[in-house]
């Protein structure tokens, strides 16, 4: 939690904070919801650059605290702001459901569903995000670039979904299909699960060899 702490208070960027909150969104209608999982991925993105640009790699090497450990206080705080974006936006849904703010022309609701892919796309973009950019712990704007693209085909997929017949169960409120739905999103947080642990693995061996 004290590494957490530390880059709660001299990393985060303003912005990131900004893109937590805008989880709801999901009550604006007629809107492409996959767009809310983009600030979730750019978050990180803006927090390494302000970090990059404020040396606190440099700041951090003269801690008490070795490469694992810094390297794990990034991926907490990557993990904490896609979680709370997620989690914050839950009550938003809700009050979607029942103001009947629903068939949304755009692409998929906030269902269940949407939910489900929405670990899975954080956890893939954290995967090629981390490892990249680990490899240098400079070259922000081309990790970026790298992760943005599977980022880019999974939102197209998602709102896809909605417009695809054989999957309509997936864009719906009504009760037997948010229990279809289900499978998906525990599948979705075990794919986050398994991906950011191999992501900050990884990392931490790529950063292992970074002459700083």
């Amino acid at each position: 939690m004290t590494l957490l702490y530390k880059e709660m208070r001299l990393v985060t960027h303003p912005t990131s904070i900004v893109f937590a909150f805008l989880g709801c969104l999901v009550l604006v209608p007629s809107y492409p919801y996959s767009v809310i999982f983009m600030f979730g991925c750019l978050a990180p993105y803006i927090t390494f650059l302000n970090a990059r640009e404020t040396n606190d790699v440099w700041y951090t090497a003269v801690l008490p605290v070795t490469k694992l450990e810094s390297v794990l206080g990034k991926c907490l705080l990557v993990v904490f702001f896609q979680l709370f974006q997620l989690l914050f936006s839950v009550p938003f849904a809700i009050l979607r459901n029942v103001m009947n703010i629903t068939n949304n022309p755009v692409g998929l609701d906030a269902t269940v569903a949407w939910y489900g892919f929405g670990f899975i796309l954080y956890g893939v973009f954290d995967l090629v995000f981390l490892t990249t950019f680990y490899k240098s712990s400079y070259k922000v704007g081309k990790s970026f670039i790298f992760a943005a693209i599977p980022m880019v085909f999974l939102m197209v997929a998602i709102e896809a979904t909605a417009h695809i017949p054989i999957f309509v169960w997936m864009d719906s409120y009504q009760p037997e299909h948010l229990l279809m739905q289900f499978p998906i999103l525990i599948v979705g947080i075990v794919c986050y699960g398994v991906l950011v642990l191999l992501a900050y693995r990884i990392s931490v061996k790529h950063f292992e060899k970074v002459d700083l």
